[in-house]
């Protein structure tokens, strides 16, 4: 049927009289966004069907990407906007007299990660569906999500995310039953001699079942559908004696419950181990399953089948595959290597220590021994490959096991043929410091690949009123392809483009100050700058650095309320690990400091601090349209890309940042005069490591302006912070202040006073911001997936772009 608003709302209330037996008058909303849900996935069926057969049809290679996160957030109006239906849906609610905002709203955020790692996870599969490549995603179907977060007397409380549970639940999953597959943990391994190899014989393991849920991931304008599988931890009907009770049955649930376990006890590492190895054991079966029903022998299968490991998370994935190839296909050990090594590839992530995996060895043993067997044996045949031929030294700082412990990091290199980072900062880091040994052993296949954000989300979903502009300016060609948006380039001169900015920015701030009102109580000044920091809470981020800004600028207002200086409104959106006690009393201190400058009226509403809770992707599109300033102040070399000051830039805001991970690249899109960096670069941050020459305690003793602003957490000046101000002034100062944010600090205050001069001079801001959101192009993820495509997978497109009209039948 043709795609019209008559034939839509035709069919919109067939299908709801079909489900529930009503008309469109007496529907509630919920009822309202299934029905809708039911017909947009019926209209992509067809085209999911027709992808994964043509990929056959063809006999393409197939790439698979491995992440224990996806964070999409909410698929209704992404999924609408890549069949080309938006707007006619919006319309034709219009028309039938519904809320549209207010049915969609009904929608979970997906709460199957937790920050930049999920959502470049989501992107990319945006992306790898909008170009056409053969590429799906496998992970974990969270029950609960990270954790739901509120803020109770200023502290971070932890409450279950049940998104699940809710009336809306996953509309777009599809539960494939007849995929499942048998995932083996525990036990002992004994390897009995059968013919010509090794016959691993389990005992006491235990048998799981591992359920797919499929997503579709719909392409852009392009009748393209990749799948997003999400495994589901079940008991296996053949085992059910294995669990008689209620505490049996649950230790198996609880595998797919909660993202990221509490790890700072046994239980939960044991927990966050068998999430890894479920979600690999079960995606490489799958994997090697299809292959063999449609493919030739397995010792070719890296011709056919690409394998991503996004962070370390995955690394299992060399070990498993090296499992299957031998002991159920019984490859050699010489030609299951081979393969294995041409199949995998690994992304790092960090520098951070503590996201380089290790296990313990006993811990391993205990969930996998099997796995523990295989990589030892990788181990030593690396060893000995090596031994002779390098230095001794170089060796054990390389293999896979070593002080008791199981490297995870070590196995991702060695088994795969490319590890890449995600900026360029972070690639030069990852081969001059952090893995300096393995460029050593393996400089070829390293690479760098920095992040890209999916540009369609971010700005046509998230920011319609700039996406109309931009479309009124130059066209609508850079919905299809975000390049186009540096025609905006030629449009700097005119006055009339910039007012609209100014127009669509302050709607944006108005519509997110109801937000702030609603959540906080609190009511801020859409005319103030809107000054943004939203990322996961952790030290190396340095909020810290911004709340003592802000603390400096409260005591300036109280010595003198007249103060001339540009209002402002500190936004922070962030999650601390729940067992990261410093990053929670960071949070508590924000909090208190809020309290008590927006209760103040004598700054005359100058200043206001909001931390709004639980952020994720839906709340991040509402804060990003409105944010003028984005704050992406990282201790230089400690952030390996950032994703955050993409989505800002994008959106026209300006980037105060210091050159760490992407920031950099963005300042070589921008140039210098349209950022504002400050503070130690890498350089001098190593040399600090290096001569041990840093003393936080001094910039106490000897700077005035420091020395008043570290008393207001110990002197009374924030209440309720008696325990965290000390912890954090301690932290500071006499513990060194790990990420120089005393060192940094007078730096921060001179770059945001030359915020403030900017931003009075509204025609410059402007003209910068756009600057900003034409140059924002680089950092698509489009062209992110077609380097990892063509330079690593080798994978070809194979859906042709197309224009509104893409056929999806109603």
């Amino acid at each position: 049927m043709e795609l019209t608003k008559t034939a839509f709302i035709e069919n919109f209330k067939k299908r709801l009289g079909q489900k529930y037996a009503l008309d469109v008058s007496d529907a509630t909303d919920s009822e309202l966004y299934d029905t809708l849900c039911s017909l947009v996935k019926s209209s992509y069926s067809a085209i999911w069907r027709h992808t994964w057969k043509d990929y056959l049809k063809e006999n393409e290679k197939q790439a698979y990407y491995f992440s224990i996160e996806f964070l999409p957030g909410k698929l209704l109006k992404s999924n609408l906007l890549n069949m080309g239906w938006y707007q006619l849906v919006v319309d034709a609610f219009q028309e039938l007299g519904l809320d549209f905002e207010k049915v969609a709203a009904v929608e979970p955020d997906m709460a199957l990660g937790n920050g930049g790692l999920g959502r470049l996870a989501a992107d990319f599969m945006d992306s790898l569906a909008s170009e056409g490549y053969p590429v799906n995603g496998n992970g974990i179907r969270y029950k609960y999500g990270l954790f739901k977060q509120r803020f109770v007397n200023g502290y971070q409380v932890e409450l279950p995310d049940e998104w699940l549970k809710t009336a809306a639940g996953n509309a777009w999953e599809i539960r494939r039953a007849s995929k499942a597959v048998t995932v083996t943990m525990g036990g002992h391994v004994n390897l009995v001699q059968e013919n010509d190899y090794l016959k691993p014989v389990y005992e006491d393991a235990i048998l799981i079942q591992a359920v797919p849920y499929d997503v579709g991931m719909v392409g852009y304008h392009n009748q393209h559908v990749n799948t997003l599988r999400l495994w589901s931890a079940e008991i296996p009907d053949e085992a059910e004696s294995q669990y008689p009770t209620i505490e049996d049955r649950r230790q198996i649930e609880d595998i797919t419950a909660v993202l990221y376990p509490d790890d700072s006890n046994e239980s939960g590492r044991r927990l966050r181990l068998k999430q890894e190895y479920f979600f690999v054991s079960a995606g490489i079966q799958s994997i090697v399953r299809h292959y063999k029903k449609y493919h030739e022998a397995l010792d070719q299968i890296s011709q056919r089948v690409a394998i991503h490991i996004n962070d370390t998370h995955p690394a299992m994935c060399v070990a498993e595959l090296m499992r299957i190839l031998l002991d159920e296909e019984h490859l050699s050990w010489e030609k299951a290597w081979e393969q294995t090594v041409k199949v995998m590839s690994y992304t790092n992530h960090t520098i951070m220590a503590e996201a380089l995996e290790t296990w313990d060895i006993p811990l391993m043993n205990e969930i996998q021994p099997r796995i523990l067997q295989i990589i030892a044996e990788i181990d030593h045949r690396f060893v000995t490959a090596l031994a002779g031929k390098t230095d001794g030294q170089l060796i054990e700082r390389t293999r896979i096991i070593s002080g008791g412990k199981v490297h995870m990091a070590h196995l991702a290199i060695i088994g795969s043929h490319s590890t890449n980072g995600v900026a360029q900062l972070h690639t030069d880091l990852l081969e001059s410091d952090v893995l300096h040994d393995f460029y050593t052993l393996y400089p070829e296949r390293f690479n760098n690949k920095t992040n890209g954000i999916a540009t369609r989300r971010w700005l046509q979903l998230a920011n319609p009123r700039l996406a109309e502009v931009i479309d009124q300016t130059i066209g609508r060609n850079w919905r299809q392809d975000a390049n186009q948006l540096q025609q905006l380039l030629d449009h700097q001169a005119d006055s009339q483009l910039l007012d609209q900015l100014v127009q669509v920015k302050l709607a944006n701030k108005q519509r997110l100050a109801k937000v702030i009102k609603q959540q906080t109580g609190v009511t801020v000044n859409p005319q103030a700058i809107f000054d943004v920091q939203i990322k996961r809470l952790h030290a190396y981020k340095r909020q810290l650095l911004n709340l003592l800004r802000i603390i400096k600028l409260y005591l300036d207002l109280k010595e003198n309320p007249d103060l001339a200086i540009v209002p402002r409104v500190f936004i922070f959106g962030a999650k601390a690990a729940p067992s990261y006690h410093y990053a929670k009393s960071i949070i508590k201190c924000i909090n208190e400091t809020a309290a008590l400058i927006n209760h103040d009226q004598t700054i005359q509403d100058k200043l206001k601090v909001i931390f709004l809770e639980n952020y994720g992707v839906s709340l991040a599109e509402q804060i990003i349209p409105a944010a003028d300033v984005s704050e992406q102040i990282s201790t230089a070399s400690k952030e390996a890309s950032g994703t955050s000051n993409m989505k800002l830039m994008l959106n026209g805001a300006l980037t105060v940042a210091t050159l760490d991970g992407a920031n950099i690249e963005i300042k070589e899109q921008v140039g210098a005069d349209n950022i504002f960096i400050f503070g130690l670069t890498k350089q001098e941050v190593y040399q600090y490591y290096q001569d041990h020459s840093y003393h936080s305690l001094d910039y106490y003793q000897q700077n005035p302006l420091i020395h008043r602003v570290l008393n207001t957490l110990v002197d009374g000046t924030i209440p309720n912070i008696s325990a965290e101000g000390h912890e954090i002034f301690d932290s500071l100062t006499y513990l060194n202040d790990d990420y120089f944010v005393l060192r940094d600090f007078e730096a921060y205050l001179r770059i945001q006073d030359q915020v403030d001069e900017t931003y009075r001079d509204q025609h410059k801001w402007q003209q910068m911001s756009l600057i900003n959101i034409a140059n924002a192009c680089h950092f698509s993820s489009d062209g992110t997936v077609k380097k990892y495509a063509s330079e690593i997978w080798n994978v070809r497109s194979v859906a042709q772009k197309g224009g509104v009209n893409v056929g999806y039948p109603l």
